[in-house]
């Protein structure tokens, strides 16, 4: 039997191998492997796609993170607002900076940071929050910048998972002073390797975060401040460069996989689906459902080590939440701060998803968990 994983990056490579060996071979040929104008002609067009006026390349979305938290002045005895619900990478990029972390916790339905959180987590020290487009679904930004402008604080937007996905018809990314995308291979927009791009239209932050990557210099060997080495190579800007251009119909795909799911999942008991938030684009970095802990229900663990042993492959993201991790037990949180998420942790599970996933794998995933759920 024939397994299924998670995603299947092969598949999208058999699509481009063309086009992708050709433009490596180019980068190759050229001999110029940091930097270059095949790096500044992504730039370019991903600030294009984006819809803002700077792109700022680098070598992980973690990075990212990092140069918009430098960029904006945040630092010691700052505090930066966000989910606890998400990939350690940012709060670690808030804590890199010398700042603290203050978790919030998530609604149900869309998984994003819950909004009336927000009022309780502000402090005198609070001077950005860091909003997170988890899985590909965009948060209610209107409200969200409302909030920020009514009390001056900064929107950073973690976009890693969510590439293309908008909110009220304009960009993720665009919408906040700064955006952050992940270029590893798994996202939406993936490399074959690390990298990541920062996206803003603000001039000031955009040359200062290209300061700060390059050993904090403009000039060469003219340092202005204590910077970091963080660049997008030649390489993984070709490859990039080739996949910016089927971006948007492979998103497309993923949503029409995810509505082929929802049919597909829907009559099943025991399961919560995901929801697409009203004005937003859902671009399906993952699709994630919720299995409640009920006493007459199986347990989420049991369903995904059944589903393995049928060669489907999914993942628990996320097993831990941020603020529940060993790193950050003196913030002095502790089980039940975050009720929701400590939750979710224990229910959610991303199937298979990818473009090119196929109808009859679909219909293999909806049998194999019905078996699962209804088996006695």
């Amino acid at each position: 039997m024939n397994k299924i994983p998670p995603v299947d990056l092969a598949r999208q490579y058999q699509l481009i191998s063309e086009e992708t060996g050709l433009a490596v071979l180019d980068v190759l040929r050229s001999g110029q492997y940091i930097g270059g104008g095949v790096v500044t002609e992504f730039e370019r067009r991903f600030a294009e796609y984006v819809g803002v006026s700077h792109c700022v390349s680098c070598n992980s979305g973690t990075d990212a993170l990092y140069l918009a938290l430098r960029a904006l002045g945040i630092g010691n005895r700052d505090e930066v607002i966000t989910s606890t619900f998400t990939f350690i990478a940012t709060s670690e990029a808030i804590s890199l900076v010398g700042a603290k972390p203050v978790f919030v916790d998530i609604e149900r339905s869309t998984f994003n940071l819950d909004l009336e959180s927000l009022e309780r987590a502000l402090t005198p020290q609070t001077k950005a929050i860091i909003v997170v487009h988890l899985f590909g679904q965009p948060l209610n930004m209107t409200r969200l910048l409302d909030f920020a402008q009514a009390h001056g604080l900064y929107v950073i937007e973690d976009c890693a998972q969510a590439t293309g996905a908008t909110w009220q018809s304009q960009k993720v990314g665009s919408i906040g002073h700064i955006g952050c995308f992940s270029f590893f291979p798994t996202k939406n927009l993936g490399g074959c390797g690390d990298g990541g791009a920062i996206t803003t239209s603000n001039t000031a932050l955009a040359e200062s975060m290209r300061m700060i990557k390059e050993h904090g210099s403009r000039i060469r060997y003219t340092h202005e401040s204590l910077g970091i080495n963080s660049r997008l190579d030649s390489i993984q800007a070709a490859i990039l460069q080739v996949k910016l251009g089927y971006l948007d119909d492979w998103n497309k795909a993923r949503e029409q996989i995810a509505q082929r799911y929802q049919e597909l999942l829907a009559p099943l008991p025991y399961l919560e689906l995901p929801q697409v938030i009203p004005g937003g684009q859902h671009v399906w970095n993952q699709y994630t459902i919720l299995i409640p802990e009920l006493e007459s229900s199986p347990h989420r663990d049991q369903i995904r080590d059944s589903l393995q042993q049928q060669g489907i492959l999914s993942m628990v993201y996320y097993p831990i939440p941020l603020h529940l991790q060993p790193v950050y037990q003196t913030l002095g949180y502790s089980k039940g701060s975050f009720p929701v998420s400590e939750q979710i942790c224990r229910e959610v599970l991303s199937l298979p998803m990818f473009p090119d996933l196929t109808f009859g794998e679909q219909q293999r995933i909806a049998y194999s968990l019905k078996d699962c759920l209804v088996s006695p």
